[in-house]
C-alpha cells in the first residue's frame, strides 16, 4: 500500500504540474484575446460610423430607392463566413473567418444612379464589408473568450482539487503508513532486544553452572589423588568430628 500510495502521489504531482502549465498557457491566451477584443471594440465604433455615413451619402447621391436596384443586381453573397477550430493547450477554440467569393457580387453597381452614384454605392459597399470583417473578428474573439474562460475555470478547479485535497490526503496516508511501519520496526527491535537479554542471561547461567561443575570435578580429582574423599575432607573441617584411628604399620 505504501508503494501504491507513492505511485498515486507521483501521478497526482505530475498531473498538478501539467494542469498548472495548461492553466498558465490558457491565461496568457485569455489575456491576449482580451486585449484584441478591447482594441477591436474601440475600432468598431469608428468603422460602424463610417459605414453609416457611407450609406447616407449613397442614398443622397443615388436616391432613396437604391435598395431594390442593388438587390436585383446581386445574385449571391460575395462575402462569406466559415468556421474552424484552433487547439490551444488541449482546448478547442472556435475561429470564424471571412472570405470573398470572386464569382458572386453585384456587377451592375457601377451603372446605378446618376451623378456617379455607382461609385458612391461601391464606397458604401466597401465600408460595410470592412464593418462585417470587424464584426466577424469580434464574434470570433468573444466566442474564444467565453470558451477560454470556462476552460480556465475548470482547469483551476482541478488544480485546486489536486493541490488542496488529493495531494494532502495521499501525503497524510503515506505518513500514517510510515508511522505504522516505524512502530512495527520499534516493536520488532524491542522484541529482539528482550530475546537477546533472555539468551544472554541463559548463556551466563549455563556458563556459571559449567564453571561450578568443572570446579567440583577438579576438586574431586585432586581428592582422589591424595586418597582422601570429599566427605572425609569435609569432616575434618567440621568441629566435633570423630578422630580417626591410628594406622599401625
Amino acid at each position: 500500500m505504501l508503494g501504491v500510495m507513492k505511485a498515486r502521489l507521483v501521478g497526482a504531482t505530475r498531473g498538478h504540474a501539467l494542469l498548472k502549465k495548461k492553466s498558465d498557457a490558457l491565461t496568457v491566451q485569455f489575456r491576449a484575446i482580451l486585449k484584441k477584443i478591447v482594441s477591436t471594440k474601440e475600432s468598431m465604433g469608428e468603422i460602424m460610423r463610417a459605414s453609416s455615413f457611407a450609406l447616407t451619402e449613397a442614398k443622397y447621391v443615388a436616391g432613396e430607392n437604391i435598395k431594390h436596384v442593388v438587390l436585383e443586381s446581386v445574385k449571391s453573397a460575395s462575402l462569406r463566413v466559415r468556421s474552424r477550430q484552433e487547439n490551444v493547450a488541449g482546448v478547442k477554440l472556435p475561429r470564424f473567418e471571412h472570405f470573398s467569393d470572386p464569382g458572386a457580387g453585384d456587377t451592375k453597381a457601377d451603372l446605378t444612379g446618376l451623378a456617379r452614384g455607382g461609385q458612391q454605392i461601391q464606397a458604401c459597399r466597401a465600408a460595410h464589408i470592412k464593418a462585417i470583417e470587424v464584426l466577424v473578428e469580434l464574434a470570433s474573439l468573444q466566442t474564444s473568450f467565453l470558451t477560454l474562460d470556462e476552460a480556465i475555470k475548470t482547469t483551476n478547479r482541478r488544480v485546486n482539487a489536486l493541490e488542496n485535497v488529493v495531494k494532502p490526503r495521499l501525503e497524510n496516508t503515506i505518513s500514517y503508513i510510515r508511522g505504522e511501519l516505524d512502530e512495527l520496526e520499534r516493536e520488532d527491535f524491542f522484541r529482539l532486544k528482550k530475546i537477546q537479554g533472555y539468551k544472554k542471561r541463559e548463556i551466563d547461567r549455563q556458563l556459571q553452572a559449567a564453571k561450578q561443575f568443572a570446579e567440583e570435578q577438579f576438586a574431586e580429582k585432586v581428592s582422589l589423588k591424595k586418597g582422601i574423599s570429599i566427605n572425609s575432607a569435609h569432616n575434618l573441617l567440621v568441629a566435633g568430628a570423630e578422630k580417626d584411628e591410628d594406622i599401625i604399620f
